[in-house]
């Protein structure tokens, strides 16, 4: 490892990466992650994928690449289970309206990053390595950009998280999509089925195998090779997709985008979600003095403060303040929570 910004005597039976690992799990935004929407709004279904189920999810299938491929598989899994930290209520709804909301927009690996560095044990930060840290900022890439050729800028393990947050949300948002009725397995493309799989479990196993497949140069377990000229082949030192399955999660990716992602989420839940979040944000920020004095102490500006804040709120704990501060604004989820 790099190093922390304070360093500590090393642990005589965990590694630094395993040491990180720990001090995310006993977190308290870790915590907070089961009541946290995914996509589809978390209190409408006992079975719909949290952000908990999600990380939990991510962390093994990074896992079972990174051992395939000789990485490390401690330092995988540390941004695995930090990656979606910073994430906000209510999902990609909560988060598009804080985007649209602050001058400098919102972006959940940055917020992240700001909770394990200076959010969390009282404004302590959880002191992680600098390979952690650099992994969960830059754990997701805008649409369209997803697989870059290669990427020098972060680790391999790094680009494994990346590559696996992508392969466990399109599957099993999928599934939640089919759950809740807004498309049908007859919508998906037709090289889902014949690229990819029938089934979540076969097409995430394709996916998987064909990473490891593909991107076996980085194990340093091939052997030295023999080409017509004598000389070893370029070396790939990039975590990538062969063109047959990458052509076809990226047309998943596409489809999926178009049709559970960016549209609107127009339902009263959907509503209901956004217009919590511009209150919360509208109250708290001309009552600055009303938010947990903590987080006035772990912030650097009273802007920041209510960022931080709101974005840290579970689903439950955002509709209940809502509610308790504005009677009636929560009256979509008020039979179902409250």
């Amino acid at each position: 490892s790099a190093g922390r910004a304070i360093p500590y005597p090393p642990s005589a039976v965990r590694t630094e990466y395993q040491r990180d690992r720990d001090r995310i799990i006993h977190s308290k935004a870790f915590r907070r992650l089961k009541h946290k929407t995914q996509v589809f709004i978390a209190p409408l279904g006992d079975h719909y994928v949290t952000r908990l189920t999600h990380t939990l999810e991510v962390s093994q299938i990074a896992r079972t690449i990174a051992r395939a491929l000789n990485l490390n598989e401690d330092l995988t899994e540390a941004i695995a289970l930090g990656h979606d930290l910073g994430h906000t209520p209510f999902g990609h709804i909560g988060e598009d309206e804080l985007d649209k909301i602050l001058p400098d927009g919102f972006r959940h690996a940055r917020q992240s990053l700001n909770i394990v560095e200076r959010v969390e044990r009282d404004g302590r930060g959880l002191n992680l390595t600098w390979e952690v840290r650099q992994g969960i900022l830059n754990h997701s890439k805008p649409r369209g950009d997803f697989l870059a050729a290669r990427d020098d800028s972060i680790t391999l393990e790094a680009q494994i998280v990346r590559t696996s947050d992508a392969v466990a949300y399109i599957n099993h948002d999928l599934a939640d999509a089919f759950r809740a009725g807004i498309i049908s397995e007859d919508d998906l493309p037709s090289s889902v089925a014949t690229s990819l799989g029938s089934r979540h479990s076969e097409r995430i196993d394709t996916i998987v195998c064909d990473v490891i497949d593909n991107s076996f140069y980085v194990s340093g377990l091939h052997g030295t090779g023999d080409s017509t000229n004598g000389a070893c082949p370029e070396p790939q030192l990039s975590i990538t997709m062969g063109t047959e399955v990458r052509n076809a999660f990226m047309e998943l990716r596409e489809f999926m985008f178009s049709t559970v992602y960016l549209p609107n989420d127009d339902s009263p839940e959907g509503e209901s979600a956004r217009r919590i979040v511009r209150f919360l944000y509208g109250y708290f920020g001309e009552r600055p003095h009303e938010i947990p004095p903590e987080y006035a102490q772990r912030s650097r500006t009273p802007g920041e403060a209510v960022v931080d804040y709101i974005s840290g709120m579970t689903d439950h704990y955002a509709i209940r303040l809502a509610e308790k501060l504005a009677p009636g604004i929560a009256k979509t989820f008020s039979e179902r929570l409250l």
